[in-house]
């Protein structure tokens, strides 16, 4: 984006926001930049980290905004990069610049956007140094590997004052938003019990493997990054980075950050009052992974009590399955999950119901970021970085108590456990000259 649509941005979009206009600049405000601009400029994304979601996230972005060109894709895995640049000509007929080093992405005047997509121990530093440098971003959940780093994200937002979507997909599919309509009409009667659970039959063990050479085309200092100095395993690389401390905290984490939040947002809640998990590696007692492959975790927020549930290699969840949240209410249990809900009544109190998908949530996400990128409308973000700051906290306090193997109370006027020992797990350690991020 050159600096004149960018100027038009900033000014259009904030005089938009300030008299209550935002919904009006995607057609409005757009039409007047396209009378003073080529028909080929267009806003610039920058993807780092795209061999997962990273990827998923920059082809759903493409897929749904006409007016957002991919301009720098970065990864440390030199094969990633030159599989996702043939994709990008082929699929898109884009040809984006190739870095290694996310930084010298960041100082490119044709990247607008940023979209994260690396293991969860670099977001962090990543998404601060985007806002820095001028950037807009789409950051991955879960948004931070510890409770300090989502406070410091939150600040940082706030301090440069960019567009900062966490990639909570789930919060735009139209039969999640439909089923927190019914839950808060008050038919389910008193809600007592939110159940969440991720139940994951394909999760198979991690055999143990020796450590190997770094392979060819790959920067392991740049992938390792703040995290502890490792040889080189490929057990630790790519998609199994999931089930490793230094990168990141497992299905709790993982599948937890999509599935409590939504329980969080349904009941309107934030800070509980007590945690406390159990469990431990059940299913693989000895494989190469280090998070549990079964986790209970109970929250008590007064007037009602939250369970996560995990489970690796088995497939039967709760409502037959295999993932979802469960709101239980005294005159009917509402069921969700991303393929659609249902209502089980309680006796004759209330009528069943059934709902299907009927719509791409990954896809309305980005939209509903680039609308807000083109618009300044912070508060149109479906899932801003607060939202994610949230539930990426109440996944580490499970975390935290199933490391410290207590009950755990929360003071939340200070923002502190009461225990001593579990306040020495809020801060992370950083390693290898990176320091931790201080706004």
């Amino acid at each position: 984006m050159n600096p004149t649509r960018r100027k038009f941005i900033q000014q259009y979009g904030a005089l938009a926001a300030g008299i209550g206009l935002g919904s009006l600049v995607p057609e409005e405000g757009w039409a007047m930049v396209r009378k003073h601009l080529s028909p080929n400029d267009k806003i610039g994304v920058g993807a780092i980290g795209i061999n997962g979601m990273g990827w998923s996230n920059l082809s759903a972005m493409l897929k749904n905004n006409p007016d957002v060109v991919c301009t720098a894709i970065c990864d440390v895995d030199a094969s990633v990069l030159a599989k996702r640049s043939s994709e990008l000509e082929k699929n898109f007929s884009m040809k984006p610049v190739q870095y290694a080093d996310y930084q010298k992405l960041l100082s490119d005047k044709n990247v607008d956007v940023v979209i994260i997509g690396t293991p969860d121990h670099w977001h962090t530093l990543m998404m601060i140094d985007a806002c820095a440098a001028g950037k807009d971003v789409y950051v991955e959940k879960p948004i931070a590997n510890s409770i300090y780093e989502c406070r410091q994200m939150v600040m940082a937002q706030q301090k440069y004052n960019k567009v900062v979507q966490v990639g909570q997909w789930q919060r735009s599919h139209a039969h999640f938003q439909s089923a927190l309509d019914l839950l808060r009409s008050g038919k389910l009667g008193k809600i007592r019990m939110v159940k969440t659970w991720a139940y994951q039959g394909w999760m198979q063990n991690i055999p143990k493997q020796p450590d190997a050479p770094v392979p060819a085309g790959v920067n392991y200092d740049m992938w390792l990054g703040p995290a502890q100095k490792r040889p080189f395993n490929p057990n630790r690389f790519h998609f199994n980075f999931r089930w490793y401390w230094d990168y990141a905290g497992g299905l709790m984490t993982d599948w937890g950050v999509h599935l409590v939040d939504y329980a969080l947002l349904g009941m309107n809640a934030k800070d509980p009052l007590t945690v406390m998990a159990s469990g431990g590696k059940m299913a693989y007692p000895d494989d190469a992974a280090e998070t549990p492959d079964t986790l209970a975790t109970v929250y008590d927020y007064g007037d009602f009590i939250m369970l996560w549930e995990h489970a690796q290699a088995i497939d039967g969840g709760n409502y037959g399955r295999n993932h979802g949240i469960a709101y239980i209410g005294n005159n009917g249990t509402l069921v969700l999950d991303r393929g659609g809900w249902e209502v089980i009544p309680e006796g004759k109190k209330m009528e069943a119901m059934k709902v299907q998908k009927s719509d791409d949530g990954l896809g309305n996400h980005h939209k509903n970021f680039i609308a807000a990128v083109k618009s300044r409308d912070m508060p149109s973000l479906t899932a801003p970085i607060t939202a994610g700051a949230t539930v990426a906290t109440v996944c580490q306090m499970g975390n935290i108590a199933y490391k410290t193997g207590k009950k755990l109370t929360w003071d939340k006027s200070k923002q502190l456990f009461t225990d001593p020992s579990a306040n020495q797990l809020i801060t992370p350690a950083y390693h290898n000259q990176y320091k931790l991020p201080k706004l």
